[in-house]
């Protein structure tokens, strides 16, 4: 019989999945467990038990619903240092939530009318699916089903929902919005007349009765669309007056002596007849502007894209000019497209801001396609003359339908789509402009909807099968960038995740925590140091389910479900070891908790003298004048008093194992005889079932006696009451 000290040091690793319990040759190995269960990972390597979660406010008339186990989506909303909310997207319903400078949180508002007043367009079936961007006093929430909202701050404590609208040139006749051409090559549009109400036809059947109210342009001239007849026909208004730029710069060629000019039009769409307007062109081949510019008939057809007419005077030379010539008419021309935004082609998925442009990607009709505002002027998507200045669109076009789903600003414009990740390469000492703008595809993952973050150096996102988690990271050596995934080791604890954010500071630690809530409704936390090459996973569960999760610098809010079916929004705050726990002042002997619990629930109680902290017990919930109160006369001493539900905290190592003289003993019958723990701040913990510290608090090593022998023997150290606890490391004592 031998005996070995194996010592497990560290967490620093976190919890690893089973597949890896024959890696005992492996460093990660000697520095994780098999569980940590409500522990967090701390930078030093020691594990603790996480922060309880404090009850804020609970969702009236809010349910669940299994077919709609999501009713509400957080989103942060940060003004300033002290002026910061929580926002709650529900069922055509916006709840607002105000951060004191207190530390308090306070229900300010609840909308359920844009400033229009109409219903807001949030459905329970899409809340995984919304995004949004925030700048100053105004937030984006995009999906494609809805032209973007846009929630607005008023005031402190006032906020209002309206929908996102383009600018208008002052005179009100453009609109400056993006535009798309959704029609084959070759399909004409002819209207009626040049201006008034009109009529439009296509040469194909092209319309629907979702046309009705967006905007199609004849060349640059916009019409409203305001009825639908068939699918080629539809009634319209013109805003201005029909007329095209032409494409050719010059289009005018007059012949010495003749009066006859002819004028280059793309696609012209002419028969002859045809009363055209001329106008902007400069004077050519001895043809003043007088003459060269009015109203005039197409006299003659050369080819599709050539046509003549008869100018006022005879050209003194032959010459090729006009400048920028405007070309008048209603003739049938393919020169045509709508709004790229609407009822029938959808609206953007995706947005954010990027080098001070307003930024949206992914439509229904056009899932691949970015828009960038103007810079600086975020409602102005003019694609004028393509100045730097301008607003650029870019097509992910690839060889594959690229569905975009986030765009997230960080070294670079990345692009997480359905089946790849892309990025708009940012250039240095260069602004991202129409000339030098582009769209590189890197890797073909895809990504799932849960936004990602920008995490210690890299992007952090959920592959699209919902069962990996990756960090996209641009690499020098490479240039470009890989999505590696970071959940290998841990792949058992990442399901079908929902919701994700990411918190600096939280758990009253200095590190940085990706939280995850997955499919199952428990979490999982990722903490990572890329400068010492270190990462780890654990799970947080807790009595009911978790939902969304929200952080505002170190603050870490989630949604609740309780056992009850009632949605709460609770924090991640304080040493108090209970879950959904409020804190009261004791009157008569007994404490209400009726604005959290229900009368017959059982719950935990710490109480507080003024000085003190006691754990009392458990305690049933009793009807005490018409309420839920817990009675607490039998501790006359407490005047206060913390009431929640405990939760289990939990460590299982990996089977301790080890070399011996003639070779490693895994798999070989052993046993534990003791287990030395290094703890700080502890109270009431069992090592594998035997009380090991009965304090309220005690610091320092303590041994325990462990019996019995196993092919894969664990220590197991385990707290069920709510009192702190910290383990900085194990010794086990091991007999072969």
């Amino acid at each position: 019989m031998q005996k070995v000290r194996v010592p497990i040091s560290s967490f620093q690793f976190g919890e690893i999945s089973e597949s890896t319990l024959m890696r005992t040759d492996s460093p990660v190995y000697a520095a994780s467990a098999q569980r940590l269960e409500n522990m967090v990972v701390m930078a030093e390597g020691s594990v603790k038990k996480r922060p309880g979660l404090k009850h804020i406010y609970t969702y009236p008339s809010i349910t669940y619903n299994s077919s709609y186990p999501e009713q509400s989506t957080l989103f942060k909303f940060t003004f300033s240092d002290d002026e910061r909310y929580i926002i709650s997207v529900e069922h055509q319903k916006v709840r607002i939530f105000y951060l004191d400078t207190d530390g308090s949180v306070d229900w300010i508002q609840t909308i359920t009318l844009d400033t229009n007043g109409n219903a807001l367009p949030f459905d329970r079936d899409y809340l995984l699916e919304y995004t949004n961007a925030q700048l100053g006093d105004v937030m984006f929430i995009c999906h494609p089903l809805f032209m973007p909202r846009m929630l607005i701050r008023t005031g402190l404590s006032a906020f209002e929902v309206t929908p996102f609208t383009f600018d208008d040139r002052r005179d009100n006749k453009v609109t400056y919005q993006p535009y798309s051409r959704f029609q084959a090559t070759g399909v004409t549009l002819d209207p009626s007349a040049s201006t008034g109400n009109i009529t439009l036809t296509t040469s194909v059947a092209y319309w629907t009765a979702a046309h009705v109210g967006s905007i199609v342009r004849y060349g640059a001239s916009e019409i409203q669309i305001t009825g639908y007849t068939s699918a080629t026909v539809v009634s319209g208004t013109v805003i201005d007056t029909l007329a095209i730029r032409l494409d050719v710069l010059n289009p005018l060629r007059t012949r010495e002596g003749s009066s006859t000019v002819e004028v280059t039009h793309l696609s012209h769409g002419f028969a002859g007849g045809e009363t055209i307007t001329i106008s902007d062109a400069a004077a050519t081949g001895g043809i003043n502007s007088g003459q060269i510019n009015g109203t005039f008939t197409v006299s003659g057809l050369i080819d599709e894209n050539t046509f003549t007419y008869t100018a006022g005077g005879s050209a003194s030379s032959a010459e090729d000019g006009g400048g920028y010539v405007t070309l008048g008419s209603h003739a049938p021309t393919t020169n045509w497209d709508e709004q790229s935004f609407s009822a029938v082609r959808g609206y953007p998925q995706a947005v954010v801001f990027h080098e001070n442009r307003l930024c949206f990607g992914g439509t229904i009709a056009e899932p691949d396609v970015i828009w960038m505002s103007k810079i600086g002027d975020y409602f102005n998507f003019d694609a004028g003359e393509g100045k730097d200045n301008e607003s650029i669109s870019l097509v992910a076009a690839t060889g594959a339908v690229n569905e975009i789903r986030y765009l997230v600003s960080n070294r670079d414009l990345q692009i997480f789509a359905h089946t790849s990740e892309l990025y708009v390469p940012t250039f240095q000492n260069q602004a991202l402009t129409p000339t030098n703008a582009q769209i590189r595809v890197q890797t073909s993952y895809g990504c799932e909807y849960v936004p990602p973050h920008p995490f210690d150096g890299a992007t952090i996102f959920v592959q699209n099968d919902g069962a990996v988690v990756r960090e996209y990271l641009f690499t020098d050596a490479e240039a470009a960038y890989a999505a590696t995934p970071i959940s290998n080791l841990a792949s058992h604890l990442i399901g079908l995740p929902s919701f994700m954010t990411v918190c600096h500071g939280a758990f009253d630690a200095s590190e940085s925590y990706a939280v995850l809530v997955n499919g199952n409704k428990d979490i999982a936390l990722f903490s990572s140091n890329r400068t010492e090459r270190r990462a780890a996973w654990s799970r947080v569960t807790t009595t009911g389910n978790f939902s969304s999760v929200c952080s505002i610098f170190s603050r870490l809010f989630v949604n609740v479900w309780g056992t009850d079916n009632n949605l709460y929004l609770c924090e991640f705050t304080g040493d108090i070891g209970l879950d959904r726990y409020m804190y009261g002042a004791v009157s008569a002997g007994y404490i209400d908790v009726s604005s959290v619990y229900a009368v017959g629930v059982n719950v935990q109680v710490i109480g507080f003298d003024g000085t003190n902290l006691g754990f009392l017990g458990t305690f049933t919930t009793v009807d005490y004048g018409g309420h839920a109160h817990v009675n607490l006369t039998d501790y006359p001493d407490f005047t206060h008093a913390y009431v929640g539900l405990a939760f289990t905290s939990k460590i299982v190592t990996n089977p301790i194992d080890g070399n011996m003289t003639n070779g490693p003993v895994t798999g070989e019958p052993r046993g534990i005889s003791k287990a030395i723990l290094d703890v700080r701040n502890t109270g009431s913990i069992k090592v594998n079932g035997s009380n090991a510290v009965i304090e309220i608090s005690f610091s320092g090593k303590k041994e325990v006696r462990i019996l019995g022998y196993s092919r894969d023997p664990q220590i197991t150290v385990e707290q069920n009451e709510p009192l702190p606890m910290q383990v900085n490391g194990i010794i086990a004592e091991m007999i072969v």
